[in-house]
């Protein structure tokens, strides 16, 4: 499933390519995705200007000059992309937005289980998000991150995906700063100490930037906003790596389910310790 880096690197790739862009027509494929797309949005959307692309978590919001929001999820294998009017059709698309300057704003999704959305106002959005989504990786206060891993009983791993406390972190990222922070997946929040919360806030800022910088990774269907692959998958320390051995210390990275996820982890960097489950 597309992570903060991903879904950032789509935005930013969309920016120069549609913000200012008219839409002009819509297609719309045969098949639904995870919320249906309603007809009497169509009116809404052609003729509408965007006039700014953002992200917030793992979603995706194209303002249009209407003051309504495109509201976008990539699910496991959406795909977000502006490309020529020109170029083949792929198998598996759900939208075609027309733009005013020839081009088209595409949608594919193999498995479906992505969305797009028209919302009638940025209120409507944010209430929508509510408590569900909480701070940015970036704009977490250390108190705040320190506060809520310390007051839980629940294990870093299932912490680190709890998109109420960090919005847009997911498998690969939690378990790559996991590891560059030295703590164990299965460590309880309640068993670390204010210095170990302080090293894996830096650690998840630091791989969330170093991914963005790498375009994300691409590990199936992820491309870009422009098409192109990421690459940061080629900098993975540990998810992925099962039985490969650690560049810190050359021990055999190991994999085991935590949090209901499967879970990458070097056991001597990451030594298990008190405090875990």
């Amino acid at each position: 499933m597309p992570e903060l880096p991903e879904v950032e690197t789509v935005v930013r790739d969309l920016r120069p390519l549609i913000v200012g862009r008219t839409i002009t027509a819509l297609r719309i494929g045969s098949k639904t995705l995870r919320k249906p797309w309603s007809p009497e949005w169509d009116a809404e959307v052609v003729g509408r200007t965007t006039t700014a692309i953002r992200r917030r978590g793992k979603w995706i919001l194209a303002d249009l000059d209407s003051g309504a929001v495109l509201l976008v999820h990539l699910g496991m294998t959406g795909q977000f992309t502006a490309v020529t009017a020109a170029e083949p059709k792929p198998d598996h698309l759900h939208f075609a937005f027309a733009l005013s300057d020839g081009s088209e704003l595409r949608y594919r999704d193999t498995r479906r289980f992505g969305s797009v959305q028209w919302i009638a106002s940025d209120e409507l959005v944010q209430l929508a998000f509510g408590e569900k989504l909480g701070h940015e990786p970036f704009d977490i206060p250390a108190a705040a991150f320190a506060t809520a891993l310390r007051s839980s009983n629940r294990n870093l791993k299932a912490l680190l995906l709890d998109q109420s406390i960090l919005a847009g972190v997911g498998n690969i990222y939690a378990d790559e700063s996991l590891f560059r922070a030295k703590v164990h997946p299965q460590t309880l929040g309640s068993a670390l100490t204010k210095s170990q919360c302080d090293r894996l806030r830096v650690a998840v800022e630091a791989v969330i930037a170093k991914a963005i910088e790498g375009r994300g990774s691409t590990i199936r269907d992820y491309v870009g906003g422009s098409g192109l692959r990421g690459g940061y998958q080629d900098e993975f320390a540990v998810y992925g790596r099962t039985g490969e051995p650690c560049a810190k210390c050359g021990t055999a990275i190991e994999m085991t389910r935590v949090a209901g996820r499967a879970s990458h982890f070097c056991p001597r960097c990451q030594k298990r310790r008190g405090g875990t489950r």
